[in-house]
């Protein structure tokens, strides 16, 4: 069996997620050339006096889907952190 290849290919489902007018009414995912995005996107209608008067069409808005952020590294014991005062307690000979 065959995987399917999703370059260059994505999709777009209602927000059912929708609690306000800035929401998108759609909202999907993208792949661009092995890149994945997160999209959304409004039904809009033309203003009066453009060349889509009164028509509907989407806006988009299209955010590259980020690898997962790495926890910060923890702080090695007995090591000053950076600008910190490069002593320690054990160096106090009293």
């Amino acid at each position: 069996m065959t995987q399917y290849d999703n370059t260059n290919s994505g999709m777009l489902a209602r927000n059912k997620n929708r609690s306000t007018d800035k929401h998108p009414e759609y909202t999907g995912s993208l792949n661009v050339e092995g890149v994945d995005y997160w999209v959304s996107a409004w039904v809009n209608t033309g203003r009066q006096g453009s060349k889509l008067e009164g028509e509907k069409f989407f806006s988009f808005k299209i955010n590259r889907k980020e690898p997962a952020a790495r926890a910060p590294a923890a702080a090695t014991p007995n090591r000053p952190k950076p600008g910190a005062d490069a002593w320690n307690e054990d160096d106090i000979p009293f």
